[in-house]
């Protein structure tokens, strides 16, 4: 049974920066993994995502100044946001698949998500 639980969250004034953390097990049997955020009265969306490792995907509003990342040897995947806005606020969790095709993968193809760590921007 693959667990993710995120860490790093919390409240940070506009332009600075946080590292989210989702610690996955059975880490490397995951080709998908990847952040959603949800705000207030939104809908989730998809940030960032890594597929196989290697191709990144990320929201068009989040390019240039967040960065997905993952480390096998600490079954770890992490997310450097820098120059955050206040609406960047949202509920972030992490999410994963064992299978999936390369590209930006919708919320519904992952089967395994984190309980979320709150990311506030004043």
């Amino acid at each position: 049974h693959v667990q993710l639980v995120e860490s790093g969250g919390g409240l940070v004034q506009a332009g600075g920066s946080l590292r989210l953390s989702c610690a996955v097990s059975a880490y490397t049997e995951m080709n998908c993994v990847g952040w959603f955020r949800q705000a207030p009265g939104k809908e989730q969306e998809g940030v960032a995502s890594i597929y196989n490792g290697r191709s990144t995907y990320y929201l068009d509003s989040v390019k240039g100044r967040f960065t997905i990342s993952r480390d096998n040897a600490k079954n770890t995947l992490y997310l450097q946001m820098n120059s955050l806005k206040p609406e960047d606020t949202a509920m972030y969790r992490c999410a994963a698949v064992s299978h999936c095709a390369a590209g930006w993968r919708p919320e519904y193809e992952y089967n395994t998500w984190g309980q979320g760590t709150q990311v506030t921007v004043s």
